[in-house]
């Protein structure tokens, strides 16, 4: 099968923020952009040659979409399965449908991970009726469509359960035994058309209301974990058939072990720090792997962390991107979104530091610079030794003072 070069066209389905740093890795390597979704002027619309407003179930536009380009990705795993077929009985669609039909839906998922032999959270199905003899506590998930904590409760009790179903308006779910983790992880990673396969190591993340808050790479985790986090991610890979970037999210156990919770058939959250801080980022990686290019160098120039920039911080007063950008090391994205509304991620911020808690130090001091502006933080006269910031986890990351974390940049 012949590469797909620059010069093509990529289409992609779906038009938020992640379609948008897509199209900006296309639009650097010379190809061309369109985008489909229902929303107009939207993040990837915006970096894209044509916009499409049109929805997902409207599969006539679909297939006019994808009879505009040479190969179409996901940047929304939430796509209708009939519009993911439509598509892909037109042009190549990476990752295919059937990978879609499998990563949107937890029961399908969850199924898949247990028949193959991957670690997961034990889990029943739920569609008709309750079952009995739970043990609690439990997480109560939608089946299909959930993201970014939507769709899922935790619960204690049979009647909490009950009720939480008719919250959920009964509709088909799983119902997953509470895991004691102690740490969330994932696994960015792509894989080529030739089965070629590249990693990113493992990454540490920290939620907030169910939303991905902060991202260290690499996590401080031992090498056999490691090793099991890795192995895990590229057999299911393997198993899926995936071509393109997606992200194998896991919890790690206090005896080392670690567990699948969900895959992402995309780019990732946790992975937008690769555009700073690795030789290739995820959005390139891509775009080489759905166009049968060779995979790139993933490896990565620094450690780094990455917070996201929600809504909240535009409340009560815009934030003081003058206060952020007095940290040097810091980079900034904004992902072109009118409406600042809490919980909507609005952007990210990066750093590359000595250590990924050191460049964690880093990202969080100048978050919290966004909106203290009568706070004037003034930086070192030398850089803070590595040695200074413990390195064993996230959990100190929180007790390092602003004011100390402010290094010059003296190089890593």
């Amino acid at each position: 099968m012949k590469p797909i070069l620059p010069g093509s066209t990529i289409g992609i389905l779906g038009s938020g923020q992640l379609g948008r740093m897509l199209a900006i890795a296309a639009r650097q390597m010379g190809y061309k952009i369109v985008v489909l979704s229902p929303d107009a002027n939207t993040p990837a619309g915006q970096i894209a040659d044509l916009e499409i407003v049109a929805s997902y179930d409207d599969l006539s536009a679909i297939r006019k979409f994808a009879k505009k380009v040479d190969v179409v990705t996901l940047e929304f795993e939430n796509v209708p399965a009939a519009a993911a077929l439509a598509t892909e009985s037109i042009v190549p669609l990476r990752p295919g449908a059937e990978v879609l039909a499998t990563t949107q839906h937890r029961l399908r998922e969850k199924n898949f991970l247990r028949a193959n032999g991957f670690p997961v959270t034990g889990f029943v199905e739920i569609t008709s009726e309750l079952p009995s003899g739970c043990s609690y506590p439990a997480i109560l998930k939608t089946a299909g469509f959930g993201y970014d904590g939507k769709g899922q409760i935790k619960v204690a009790s049979d009647d909490e359960l009950r009720a939480a179903w008719d919250q959920l308006e009964r509709q088909p779910c799983v119902l997953e035994a509470f895991v004691p983790f102690e740490r969330e992880l994932s696994v960015v990673a792509a894989r080529g058309l030739d089965g070629h396969f590249v990693d990113y190591g493992v990454f540490e993340n920290s939620h907030q209301n169910h939303i991905l808050d902060l991202t260290t790479a690499p996590a401080v985790v031992t090498a056999k974990s490691a090793k099991d986090a890795l192995a895990i991610t590229r057999g299911i890979f393997e198993k899926l058939n995936i071509v393109g970037v997606a992200c194998v999210e896991l919890f790690l156990k206090s005896d080392g072990t670690v567990i699948v919770n969900e895959i992402a058939p995309r780019p990732h959250n946790s992975g937008h720090l690769t555009i700073d801080a690795a030789t290739t980022s995820q959005f390139e990686q891509q775009l080489r792997a759905i166009c049968g290019l060779p995979l790139g160098d993933p490896r990565f120039h620094a450690p780094a962390a990455m917070a996201n920039l929600l809504g909240d911080l535009w409340q009560p007063n815009p934030p003081d991107w003058a206060a952020l950008l007095q940290f040097p090391e810091i980079r900034l994205h904004l992902y072109g979104k009118d409406e600042a509304r809490p919980g909507r991620k609005m952007g990210h911020i990066t750093a590359l530091g000595k250590s990924g808690v050191h460049a964690a130090g880093i990202v969080r001091a100048a978050r919290a610079a966004l909106q203290a502006q009568s706070v004037q933080v003034q930086p070192l006269v030398a850089p803070l030794p590595v040695e200074d910031i413990a390195d064993d986890g996230m959990a100190d990351v929180g007790a390092v003072d602003a004011e100390l974390i402010r290094s010059a940049s003296d190089g890593f």
